[in-house]
């Protein structure tokens, strides 16, 4: 077991390769947001970068891409993964990272002539970014997705997740047929790049998660009065932005009051009707995102959020409405799962610091059907979701090979 590790310059290879596939030369981001063109090509390189290493690759109807090396269906998996689709303008490492080291361990296993007593299974679990809200690929996976929500979903462009899917040649409502046993996972580790600046501040190479935040998601419209923006008094207007304004500056007074040191608020998209230089805006339509480690902190975020929208609403007589898109529970990593990732990083000689994620991932989901857990690398600057996001490249090869040895324990033991 001594020998074995990670060829960092073949894993290199494939995030390389992969990030040019949506890739922008203006704003050096890459966009492949869920089921998009960009996002497909992305699925279908991943199936063909499997099956050209000799293993069993397919896309389930949910569109989550799964590789493991015989095609030969096993009775319990030791599954690892992550997501491919990503932001507008994101970064090579962000999902990906997980997904490629993954396809790493299992070229590692095959060289080294291993066959693990319970194989191996690599996912790259479609439209985690939440577009449509949820991280619906692995929410398929174990059963959580409704027929009502698949015909209903959109993104806060109104486009509808049924369309894009048949888009995709995948029709919406086989996607409850990717489903499987929940005792199918013996267990569930991903590797992610920490998304903040905890370790690259205390310059550890690993994170060992204790915990993933909670995560809500709302569209939110104040709807007032357009109007001509010289002659409508100031006194007298229904200005939506102004209440958008308002309650921008009420987000550090509600978190003091109601949130915690994990407490994050975030309003990330903003349109504003009309839109034109002369003219009062009469409604302001924005995203609200709320996140904490503690769904009781979670929901006094959420209702403090809507009294003061309605307190606001009515001083700048607007009307003010919402549509809850997600609503993710914080959760726990397995204990079980915590000590074997921190044994591993300790055998090999890393220095490691146990933390929350503050950001949402697949593992999330996957701990509500088997134990699991996740490894943190450190984001330089802790900058993601940018097109500056960035780890070092010694900190991606430590943080695969901790994954390695964690797998290859699970798997053989």
């Amino acid at each position: 077991m001594s020998t074995l590790a990670i060829n960092l310059e073949r894993l290199k290879s494939d995030l390389l390769s992969l990030f040019e596939i949506g890739y922008n030369p203006e704003t050096k981001g890459v966009t492949r947001l869920g089921f998009t063109e960009a996002d497909t090509r992305a699925k279908q390189w991943l199936k063909e970068r499997f099956e050209h290493e000799g293993f069993w690759s397919y896309i389930d109807q949910a569109g989550n891409v799964v590789g493991r090396a015989k095609a030969e269906q096993p009775s319990q998996v030791v599954a690892t993964g992550s997501h491919i689709d990503s932001v507008i303008s994101g970064g090579m490492f962000d999902g990906t990272l997980g997904v490629l080291a993954g396809l790493e361990v299992l070229r590692v296993l095959r060289d080294h002539d291993i066959t693990p007593a319970t194989p191996v299974e690599v996912y790259a679990f479609s439209e985690e970014e939440g577009r449509f809200g949820g991280m619906m690929g692995v929410q398929a996976l174990i059963g959580e997705l409704t027929p009502d929500w698949l015909m209903s979903a959109h993104d806060v462009n109104g486009v509808k997740l049924q369309d894009e899917m048949r888009a995709c040649g995948l029709d919406p409502m086989r996607a409850l047929e990717a489903r499987v046993d929940p005792g199918y996972f013996k267990s569930y580790i991903e590797l992610h790049i920490e998304q903040g600046p905890v370790l690259d501040t205390i310059r550890k190479p690993i994170g060992v998660v204790e915990s993933i935040s909670g995560v809500y998601k709302w569209i939110v419209r104040l709807i007032g009065k357009s109007n001509h923006a010289g002659t409508a008094p100031m006194n007298m207007r229904s200005d939506a932005f102004m209440g958008l304004a308002n309650f921008a500056n009420e987000i550090p007074r509600i978190i003091a009051e109601e949130g915690s040191d994990k407490s994050r608020l975030t309003v990330g998209k903003v349109d504003l009707k009309p839109g034109h230089a002369h003219t009062v805006p009469g409604e302001v339509e924005f995203t609200l995102v709320g996140r904490d480690t503690d769904c009781d902190v979670m929901q006094a975020l959420a209702d403090s959020c809507r009294k003061v929208l309605s307190a606001i609403a009515r001083k700048h007589n607007l009307m003010f409405e919402f549509e809850q898109m997600s609503w993710l529970e914080p959760q726990p990593m397995s204990d079980t799962i915590i000590k074997l990732i921190a044994e591993q990083a300790t055998r090999l000689d890393l220095p490691h610091e146990h933390m929350p994620s503050g950001a949402g991932h697949d593992a999330q989901h996957m701990a509500k059907v088997t134990q699991a857990g996740m490894i943190f690398v450190p984001s330089v600057n802790g900058i993601s979701h940018a097109p500056d996001e960035w780890t070092h490249w010694q900190d991606i090869e430590k943080g695969a090979n901790v994954l390695l040895h964690s797998l290859h324990k699970l798997a053989t033991e």
